[in-house]
């Protein structure tokens, strides 16, 4: 048997089956499947080929067991068609027996299950709702087992959002497994623009990007010394004015009132006079003031 990671759902879920080796002949990223979840049967796409060691380190990965099925067929395909051209009136439905029953909530998105096992309902809401009427009308009209969930601003986006301030499709629909944390620290530290507007993405957040870099940002920066620490570079004494770090070049004030840029080599943290006086070993001052502990006289 082999195991692969296949991505299912409007949520795009991450999951292993495990597949016969006569099944996987042939199974390369983007191959559709029909798989079981516990949700009923779904259409997934196989991402990769895994084994224990990688699964330990997959994001967000759903423990429950999935089974695989089948190829998608033509049949299938069709199938899947037809529901996505059925999810606008699906919500169309949905939002009116919202508004009839005057439930506080906002809809987001309604999605068929492939095996039509149930619909699931995505909503936006400031607190706890109860949605039992709603959701037994919802099952009237449907004439199936109705989940309602409740999600975030950044699952929000994640669902509808289609392309960033960048140009490309936004990170949360494509590739991410899960929403790192993100700070207005990390915007600080790549010296972003502070501007909410220009640093929020889709969701009204902060955006997730200003976390793919801020490691390699604090590493140079912690291998850089601090603005306004005193330090000693080959013209002087000086002070630490501004940190180029992808450059690794700091740039120093200098107390002859000149202002240079040095390579983060070139700059000594400590006094290099102390340093010098050090690698020439204990001198004689060094020895009587050693020695002179043990005089009677002098010891405290």
């Amino acid at each position: 048997m082999k195991k692969f990671v296949v991505r299912y759902g409007a949520m795009r879920y991450l999951g292993i089956v495990e597949v016969s080796e006569k099944a996987a002949v042939g199974f390369i990223h983007g191959t559709p499947v029909v798989i079981k979840t516990p949700r009923g049967q779904e259409a997934a796409t196989v991402l990769t080929e895994t084994d224990g060691e990688k699964i330990a380190k997959i994001p967000n990965l759903v423990g429950d067991p999935l089974t695989f099925i089948r190829r998608t067929t033509r049949e299938d395909e069709e199938r899947i068609a037809a529901i996505k051209a059925e999810e606008k009136n699906n919500f169309n439905r949905c939002l009116k027996i919202v508004e009839r029953m005057r439930v506080e909530l906002t809809l987001v998105r309604v999605e068929q299950i492939f095996g039509r096992e149930r619909v699931v309902v995505y909503y936006v809401a400031d607190g706890r709702v109860d949605f039992r009427e709603l959701v037994r009308a919802l099952a009237a009209e449907f004439q199936t087992r109705i989940e309602m969930k409740q999600i975030g601003v950044r699952d929000e986006t994640k669902l509808l959002a289609d392309v960033g301030d960048c140009g490309r499709e936004v990170c949360c629909n494509t590739f991410l497994a899960t929403m790192p944390p993100v700070s207005m620290k990390m915007a600080k530290l790549q010296k972003a623009t502070l501007d909410p507007t220009k640093v929020s993405g889709r969701c009204g957040r902060l955006k997730c990007c200003l976390r793919y870099e801020f490691d390699a940002y604090y590493e140079l920066q912690e291998a850089s010394p601090a603005i306004g620490q005193t330090v000693w570079t080959p013209l002087g004494r000086g002070r630490v004015f501004a940190q180029e770090l992808f450059a690794k070049r700091v740039v120093v004030d200098l107390e002859d009132g000149g202002r240079q840029s040095f390579d983060v080599e070139e700059i000594d943290v400590g006094d290099p006079r102390r340093r010098k006086r050090a690698d020439r070993g204990p001198n004689r001052r060094d020895f009587n003031e050693y020695n002179s502990y043990f005089d009677d006289d002098r010891r405290p």
